[in-house]
């Protein structure tokens, strides 16, 4: 954990053959020669591991140097006043890269006529897309993070027994790429083989629960609104012993810049180089939106959850499936509250990404049917970057969604997201109108 610590703190950049050496939470800069930057950060790791190794074993020390226990600085570095914290920039950053090598894939399977269905247990259609996106980001995640569990939404039984569909999806995935190929290269390259890409796709059947690092994944979040031309999302949360700490979300069909959204937001969409978002958070660091693009990641810019002093001119937004979400409870509630502006009805994570980025303001799913549990790959994602734009996620009880018991959301029933302000006001809403 120290080790990690001082890699965190410590940012590499070699330019004309010099290493510069930036201290990230300082604007101390040192420039020197390679050869020079080895032993420097040769001490400091022996000095690191020294101070990690008297600290592990100061309980022994103790008993030999009774001073030991209460020796000022090593117990002030390592009080409750210094709590250690994990950084999670790489994370984050395979994260984005993942998801927008998945997303160009995606992109061209939505654009092609014949996007090849099959239908899970639940009748609910699974397109190329899915495989392939789900292949390419499990691809990246084993890269970089082996050890990682991985909750995903497919896996690949229907592909081995229909062998013209997985013939069809290894045509598109073998050829998807990142252009920069430092880029690509760190998410694996290019997969081996047919084999290799269905092997892959099985690799997320994780159990989930509250131990451990745990992948949240659905590759193409929205696939009724994918196959209908609408929104959907490519969407990648890390769970860290049941909380969520890193969420990137890509959405190719919603426009890079836009101050609202409405009816056409959701509806079919057309191939334009002014549409495709990347959205990304890191618990305790903001959220924050880029263009999508085919080669490294675009600037960025922070996004926050837009200020509404008056409830009733609040934007709402929902899903456009009735099976997902109780329409008419929410129309209710939209009363309830005085707003009188139409919804807009979004498919996918979209909808956080909208109200995260003030481009809406409310979103509401809640529940059709009474034993139905939330999946955690619909939401991880979501939930972080609303939260970390500023706003609030929880279900209908007000509860914070809890992501430690396993694949689905068990503990939870429905889900509200809304401004922090008004979270109460709209929990309240919604309570009255389900009866609660």
């Amino acid at each position: 954990m120290i080790i990690s610590i001082l890699i965190d703190t410590i940012e590499l950049v070699k330019w004309n053959s010099i290493v510069h050496i930036r201290f990230i939470h300082t604007p101390i800069t040192w420039r020197m020669k390679p050869p020079r930057v080895r032993g420097l950060l040769l001490f400091c790791s022996t000095i690191v591991l020294a101070l990690s190794v008297a600290y592990q074993t100061r309980s022994r020390l103790a008993l030999l140097i009774p001073s030991f226990s209460s020796f000022s600085p090593l117990s002030s570095f390592f009080s409750s006043s210094h709590p250690i914290t994990m950084s999670y920039s790489q994370e984050r950053y395979i994260a984005e890269l993942a998801v927008q090598r998945a997303s160009l894939l995606t992109q061209k399977v939505f654009f092609e006529k014949a996007k090849g269905t099959v239908s899970k247990d639940d009748k609910s259609p699974v397109t190329i897309g899915d495989f392939g996106a789900q292949a390419l980001i499990i691809q990246a995640i084993r890269k970089n993070f082996p050890n990682d569990e991985i909750v995903a939404e497919e896996e690949a039984s229907s592909l081995r027994e229909d062998k013209d569909l997985s013939a069809e999806i290894w045509r598109l995935v073998k050829d998807i790429k990142l252009e920069d190929e430092e880029s690509n290269n760190l998410l694996g390259g290019s997969l081996a083989s047919e084999q290799s890409m269905l092997d892959i796709i099985d690799e997320g059947k994780s159990a989930g629960g509250g131990k451990g690092r745990i992948w949240a994944l659905d590759p193409i979040d929205g696939t009724k609104g994918f196959l209908r031309g609408g929104q959907y999302a490519v969407c990648l949360g890390l769970i860290v012993d049941g909380d969520v700490k890193v969420g990137a979300i890509g959405t190719p069909n919603l426009p890079v810049d836009a101050s609202t959204i409405d009816a056409s937001t959701g509806a079919q969409q057309e191939q334009s180089t002014s549409n495709g978002v990347l959205f990304s958070a890191v618990l305790g660091e903001g959220a924050t939106s880029r263009p999508l693009t085919n080669s490294t990641l675009a600037p960025s810019k922070p996004i926050s959850m837009r200020p509404v002093s008056d409830i009733s001119q609040a934007v709402f937004c929902e899903g456009v499936e009735a099976a997902h979400s109780a329409q008419g409870d929410n129309a209710a509630v939209a009363e309830r509250l005085g707003i009188t502006a139409p919804s807009v009805r979004l498919d996918s994570q979209a909808k956080y990404c909208s109200i995260a980025r003030g481009a809406g303001d409310i979103y509401l799913r809640l529940p059709v049917k009474k034993d139905y549990q939330e999946k955690i790959w619909d939401h991880a994602a979501g939930d972080i970057i609303v939260r970390e734009a500023g706003g609030q996620v929880t279900d209908i009880y007000g509860s914070r969604l809890d992501f430690s018991k396993g694949r689905t959301l068990a503990a939870n029933k429905g889900v509200v997201a809304a401004p922090k302000a008004h979270q109460a006001q709209v929990i309240d809403a919604v309570k009255t109108v389900l009866k609660l």
